[in-house]
């Protein structure tokens, strides 16, 4: 059984804004799954629904299984104890998760304290070791949020969601706020910590890039719903969906020279959430899009197995023994 299961998770937000639609992921322990998408597609609202955390009035269908227990169905109470313990979030941009009136060591030592894991020594002792395992003195546990670069805040959140020893950790643009060398050692320590204590990692970010380095699986999200899925590094160099491609192909690829050379981009934004094109979201800005594009929309279809792709352009899969014997490429 995986440990997190997302059964066509639908969220709409007050006023009609369809921010997730029918999208289905699974993550299995210790497996670390990437989310990719430009802003406005439903990465960070899949990362809040998981645990709740979507504002009044958000109305959210479908299943999220979290170890086979239902975290939509849930009674308040069994999601506080969640919270940290099962799951936890390392939000986008620490300055503004930190409480800035309270010493870094008190909010790491906090969610210890609210789960009942220790008394207030020991959990403070608890939180000086996390600071280490995060690559941090444990001295800095006296500090406020101010007193610390950003790269050392984004480790305080680290270690924060590792707390209560989760089973799940999401993290959201862990890195976006900062320079390519921290970007790299925090990348490198998420990595390093959720292998060695066989934690699922959810990470979600703009750059395939960075997920293809980071995550066993790569999920693209465009329009709220999931495109393209399969092997990091296959979606990332090799993408059946002209989104995905068009996302990869946005960064230069280290050792390519014609990539550095003529970067290429996506002309265009992604749809309104509030009113949504007909047929397939990508189809006003897709380059190979057909009259068929502008109504029927696409389904997520396994190409080979392990392999799937939301677009008119990718060929079924050959019936039979033969089924998923070779790759046929997207006319993309």
């Amino acid at each position: 059984m995986n440990l997190l299961d997302i059964r066509n998770l639908t969220v709409t937000y007050p006023g009609g804004a369809q921010a997730v639609r029918g999208v289905d992921l699974s993550v299995a322990a210790g497996q670390k799954l990437g989310i990719a998408g430009e802003s406005g597609c439903g990465k960070s609202t899949l990362a809040l629904a998981l645990l709740r955390l979507l504002p009044p009035g958000t109305k959210v269908g479908g299943e999220i299984l979290l170890d086979g227990e239902d975290v939509l169905t849930m009674r308040w109470g069994r999601v506080r104890a969640v919270r940290w313990a099962g799951a936890s979030i390392v939000f986008q941009g620490a300055m503004h998760s930190l409480n800035p009136v309270h010493r870094v060591g008190e909010q790491i030592a906090e969610p210890v304290l609210l789960h009942g894991r220790a008394t207030p020594g020991a959990a403070r002792r608890r939180a000086a070791e996390l600071l280490e395992q995060v690559g941090l003195p444990a001295a800095r546990a006296a500090a406020y949020p101010h007193e610390l670069s950003g790269g050392q805040r984004q480790r305080v959140m680290i270690a924060m969601a590792l707390a209560c020893d989760p089973q799940l950790v999401v993290a959201d643009e862990p890195t976006t706020a900062l320079d390519v060398m921290i970007q790299a050692q925090i990348l490198r320590l998420i990595e390093r910590l959720v292998g060695e204590q066989n934690v699922a990692l959810l990470m979600i970010s703009h750059d395939l890039g960075v997920l293809a380095d980071t995550c066993d699986r790569l999920a693209v999200m465009y329009a709220g719903r999931v495109v393209e899925e399969g092997p990091a590094r296959t979606v990332h160099e090799d993408a059946r969906h002209p989104y995905a491609e068009a996302l990869s192909l946005a960064f230069p690829h280290i050792g390519d020279p014609a990539s550095r050379f003529a970067p290429r981009g996506l002309p265009g934004d992604p749809p309104d959430p509030f009113a949504l094109p007909p047929g397939c979201a990508f189809q006003p800005r897709c380059p190979v899009a057909v009259d068929a594009c502008a109504t029927e929309d696409q389904a997520l279809r396994e190409v080979v197995p392990g392999r799937r792709a939301a677009c008119l352009h990718v060929p079924a899969p050959l019936p039979g023994p033969t089924a998923g014997s070779a790759e046929t490429r997207s006319t993309a």
